[in-house]
């Protein structure tokens, strides 16, 4: 082997290791958020409605009860919640979480499945 092919080899593997670190910082987490769209009997939408999401397992695997989460509706009756920091890269499915929204003495309720690094919407009409 000639002092050419070693310095070249050398050179490939100082340029590799250099640019193995940064390889994975590419592949960008995208928001992985559900929004619940709250209406009222007639199709209008429901402000300033609560609305809670929260997992109800028949089996749990840990803790359940760090998914919940409570909201209100804006003036669109739209609620908007976050899970990208619950979301872990290369995981498998994330969440079917059930949905409970009140207001006064109106109640309306649903599912939800969150998608990995998805916007999830759901509607929900209260009676």
């Amino acid at each position: 082997m000639s002092v050419r092919n070693l310095r070249r080899g050398w050179a490939y593997l100082l340029m590799l290791g250099m640019i193995a670190p940064v390889l994975p910082a590419c592949n960008k987490e995208e928001p992985t958020k559900a929004y619940v769209l709250v209406r009222l009997p007639n199709g209008d939408p429901a402000p300033g409605a609560l609305v809670k999401l929260y997992a109800n397992p028949a089996q749990p695997l840990g803790d359940p009860n760090r998914l919940n989460k409570e909201g209100t509706t804006g003036s669109d009756g739209r609620a908007e919640f976050d899970y990208t920091d619950f979301y872990e890269q290369g995981q498998a499915g994330f969440a079917v979480l059930d949905i409970l929204c009140t207001l006064d003495t109106l109640t309306g309720s649903g599912m939800i499945k969150i998608v990995e690094e998805e916007e999830t919407e759901e509607i929900v009409v209260l009676e």
